[in-house]
């Protein structure tokens, strides 16, 4: 009689709104305690569990963990089984491939054994394919067709093995097979105005997005980048020269508008800048110069004016010096400049070398630290044993080092005594 009260009570207890209710914590501590009780309790009837399951509601939003699944039997299912058995044969990790572009294994039409092949014929090893395959895995839904046209376009600018080392480093680069017709119209054009195959390839590589604009639009930048070097005063013997330099140096300069490359002469010409400065200026800055908006340039020549506490003159001396003071935005100089005064650098030395505001504030500790380990306070001293690049920081602190090394006299000269 007792166990059958007891049964009557557990289903009356696990009627409607049982999970609403009862296994709510919500609902609070002791109601939840005693809900999660029963159920343990019910565990030991085997039937009347099984219907406390067909009771209980199907949840209405999913866990939010399962949100987040890394691979499940459901997605194994739902991947191409003939495209993870080819890739595990060329010895590719599909944990990779799941982990960074698992839609690439669940696409119908795939061709790895192709795409392969292809890789083969010039020249690549099975571990450089693994891990092309493995950085790009979305260069098996290319079909081959398509990347051999790349290819081909590709050889006209290297050898196989300087490609295979080209694709190793930049296989998304070389697997983007859009617009190969304007790709390869904007590569003879390129080759025309004389840049080198080595340049050419470099642009693809690392500039893809210049290939994307229609030729005649690339054709229109480098007349507007001639026209304002002729305007600017240069010869037209040197306007060569300057431009495949220029382009060689920054290629993402074909990216720009005419408009906006008109409107930073323009604000250059008004801050009383000569065209011959504004060429060198153009020279040093690489064409980064066409990349700043105008009330950007205001702005760093506004603050560097008052931080160095200089004329209109002096302050262009000071940017023909570094022109990374035009570059360099209001809160990076600010930052730079704070940082060099905290290690007990004067304006004045910074006016003398400015170069030195083109390191950041890590680089600069890290040198100071270097030179005081000799002995020599920066302070006290010359910036330019600061200031360059690594290798010529090194360069002077190897200098600085023999020279503090060295004996005040040699001890195995032979002496002039009187006899």
């Amino acid at each position: 009689m007792r166990t059958r009260s007891l049964k009557r009570h557990c289903k009356h207890f696990l009627s409607s709104r049982f999970d609403e209710h009862i296994l709510n914590p919500r609902t609070g501590n002791s109601q939840w305690t005693t809900g999660v009780m029963w159920v343990l309790l019910m565990r030991s009837q085997p039937y009347r569990l099984c219907s406390i399951r067909k009771m209980l509601p199907t949840p209405k939003y999913r866990p939010f963990l399962a949100c987040f699944t890394y691979t499940t039997d459901g997605q194994s299912n739902k991947e191409n089984k003939r495209t993870v058995e080819k890739l595990c044969k060329f010895s590719v990790d599909i944990r990779k491939i799941r982990r960074l572009k698992g839609w690439v294994l669940l696409e119908d039409d795939t061709y790895t054994e192709e795409i392969v092949n292809i890789l083969q014929e010039l020249g690549a090893d099975d571990t450089a394919i693994a891990s092309i395959l493995e950085r790009c895995p979305e260069a098996i839904v290319c079909s081959p067709a398509t990347v051999n046209t790349q290819k081909e376009l590709w050889q006209l600018l290297c050898k196989n093995e300087e490609l295979v080392k080209l694709i190793e480093r930049f296989p998304e680069s070389f697997f983007t097979v859009k617009d190969q017709e304007n790709r390869k119209l904007n590569v003879q054009f390129f080759q025309e105005l004389g840049l080198k195959n080595v340049i050419i390839s470099r642009f693809l590589t690392t500039a893809p997005n210049i290939f994307q604009n229609p030729v005649e639009k690339n054709k229109q930048m480098i007349r507007i980048l001639q026209g304002s070097y002729l305007n600017l005063g240069g010869s037209e013997v040197n306007m060569k020269v300057w431009l495949l330099k220029l382009l060689s140096q920054n290629p993402f300069i074909l990216l720009n508008s005419s408009a906006s490359i008109k409107e930073t002469l323009e604000c250059l010409q008004e801050q009383g800048f000569t065209n011959s400065e504004i060429l060198q200026l153009l020279s040093k800055l690489k064409g980064f110069l066409f990349q700043l908006c105008p009330r950007s340039l205001q702005n760093s020549i506004s603050f560097s004016k008052n931080a160095f506490k200089c004329t209109d003159h002096d302050l262009k001396q000071l940017v023909l010096k570094c022109p990374a003071l035009l570059y360099y935005s209001v809160p990076v100089l600010e930052e730079r400049i704070q940082g060099l005064l905290k290690e007990g650098i004067s304006i004045p030395q910074i006016r003398e070398i400015p170069m030195v505001l083109e390191l950041t504030p890590q680089i600069v500790q890290y040198r100071i630290r270097k030179l005081n380990s000799l002995g020599y306070r920066i302070k006290d001293g010359h910036l330019a044993n600061l200031s360059g690049t690594k290798k010529e920081f090194e360069a002077n602190f190897g200098k600085i080092q023999a020279k503090k090394g060295r004996p005040l006299f040699n001890p195995v000269a032979p002496l002039n005594v009187e006899e």
